[in-house]
C-alpha cells in the first residue's frame, strides 16, 4: 500500500473594495477598463425585470460602447425566482450563448439577484469572477456585501449555496428613490438588525434621522449606508466562512426566515426580519439580556420605520414553529437564537459561541405573544 499527500496549502486574498456613491455607471466601465477582472471581455449581466430596464440596461450598453462583449440575461423578479430552477435556466442561457471560463458575470439588482448571480458564477465554469452593483436599500445594507450566496428551495431557505466573494461591490443610492415604498421600508429592517447587534450610536440615529433617510438626504443616507458596510465587512474580516462570530449577522433572521417562507413570500425578506428581530428582542427580554425600555425601544424603532411588528393573522403559528427547524443555525436537532444583550450589541455563550440553544416550548410561546 502507498500513501499520497497532496500538498495543496495556499494563502487566497479574496478582499474587495465597495464604492458608495450616486449613478455609478461610468465608474465601473472606468474600472474593468483600469483591469479589476484583469483581461476580460465578455460579460454576463444578470438582472431581474423590476431592474432591467432602469440599470441593467444602461449598463449593458455602456459596456458595449467600451468595445465589451456584453449579453443581458433577466428573470421574473421577487423571492420565488430565487431557486436551483432559476439558475439552471440562467446556466443553460449562458452556455447557448457560448460564455465559458473567460467571462465575468455583474449582477445588477437587489438581494436575489446578487445572491442567485453570486451562487451561479461559483460554479458556471467551476468559478468565474462577479461583481455585485447593488440597487436597493437591502442589498446595500446586506445581501451584496459578504459573499453569502445561495437559492431557496421549498422546504428552506439559503441552505444551498456557498461563499463567494465578488470582485467590487458598487452601492448606486441614487437607485433608491426608484424603489417602491413598500421596499424602501423593506431595506430599513436590515440596516436596524447591524444597529442593534453592533452600533448603539446608528440605532438612536436612525430613529432620529428616519424622514431624512426616507427623503433621500444625501447626508443621512451616505452616513447609515458606510455604518452598515463597516459593521458587515467588520464581522466578515473575522469570520468569512460563519464558524463563530458571522452567527451574529443572523439576528431575528431564526423566527424571520420562517416567517417569510410559510407566508409564501407575501411578506418580503425586509418585513419578515424586522418581525423576527421583535421575536429576538421579547426572547433576550424574558431571559433577562434586556431591560423592558430596550424592548420597547427596538419595537418602537421598527414600527417607526413602517415595518410590521406583528406575525399576520394569515400565518399558521404552528407551521412557523416547524419551520424554525430549517434554520441554517439548528444543531442535532436543537434551535438556536442569536440574541441580543442591549442595544448595540449580542450575546456571548462561549468561546467564539453567538447563538444559544432554545427550546421548542419556549420558542412557541415567544411566537404566540408577537401578535
Amino acid at each position: 500500500m502507498s500513501t499520497f499527500n497532496v500538498g495543496l496549502k495556499k494563502t487566497i486574498d479574496n478582499s474587495y473594495d465597495i464604492e458608495i456613491g450616486y449613478k455609478l455607471f461610468d465608474k465601473l466601465v472606468a474600472d474593468l477598463k483600469a483591469g479589476l477582472v484583469r483581461n476580460i471581455k465578455k460579460f454576463a449581466v444578470i438582472t431581474d425585470s423590476d431592474v432591467q430596464n432602469l440599470y441593467a440596461v444602461p449598463i449593458a450598453e455602456r459596456l458595449g460602447r467600451a468595445g465589451y462583449i456584453v449579453d443581458l440575461f433577466a428573470f421574473p423578479s421577487g423571492e420565488k425566482s430565487k431557486t436551483r430552477e432559476t439558475k439552471a435556466i440562467l446556466e443553460d442561457a449562458l452556455l447557448e450563448r457560448d460564455y465559458k471560463r473567460d467571462c465575468c458575470i455583474i449582477a445588477v439588482g437587489g438581494g436575489v439577484v446578487t445572491d442567485l448571480a453570486g451562487f451561479l458564477a461559483g460554479t458556471f465554469g467551476r468559478g468565474v469572477p462577479f461583481i455585485n452593483y447593488a440597487t436597493t436599500i437591502l442589498s446595500a445594507a446586506d445581501a451584496s456585501i459578504g459573499g453569502k450566496t445561495a437559492v431557496d428551495t421549498p422546504l428552506a431557505t439559503n441552505l444551498i449555496g456557498l461563499f463567494n466573494q465578488p470582485k467590487k461591490v458598487y452601492i448606486d443610492i441614487e437607485a433608491w428613490k426608484t424603489l417602491p415604498t413598500r421596499h424602501v421600508y423593506n431595506g430599513m429592517a436590515e440596516m436596524i438588525k447591524h444597529a442593534c447587534l453592533a452600533d448603539v450610536q446608528l440605532f438612536y440615529y436612525l430613529f432620529d434621522n428616519l424622514d431624512k433617510i426616507y427623503k433621500f438626504d444625501r447626508e443621512a443616507c451616505e452616513y447609515v449606508t458606510e455604518a452598515n458596510c463597516r459593521i458587515k465587512y467588520n464581522v466578515v474580516m473575522q469570520d468569512e466562512k460563519e464558524n463563530g462570530l458571522r452567527e451574529i449577522l443572523n439576528l431575528g433572521h431564526t423566527v424571520g426566515r420562517a416567517i417569510e417562507t410559510v407566508s409564501d413570500y407575501r411578506l418580503l425578506h425586509g418585513e419578515a426580519v424586522a418581525i423576527g428581530l421583535v421575536a429576538q428582542a421579547k426572547l433576550s427580554r424574558k431571559l433577562g439580556y434586556m431591560n423592558d425600555d430596550e424592548l420597547n425601544a427596538v419595537i418602537s424603532l421598527l414600527y417607526k420605520a413602517s415595518l410590521p411588528i406583528a406575525i399576520p393573522d394569515y400565518i399558521d403559528k404552528e407551521a412557523l414553529v416547524k419551520k424554525l427547524y430549517t434554520d441554517k443555525k439548528v444543531r442535532n436537532g436543537q434551535l438556536r437564537f442569536v440574541l441580543q444583550s442591549g442595544i448595540g450589541s449580542v450575546m456571548q455563550f462561549g468561546d467564539n459561541v453567538f447563538a444559544t440553544p432554545i427550546s421548542e416550548s419556549l420558542a412557541r410561546e415567544i411566537i404566540y405573544q408577537c401578535k
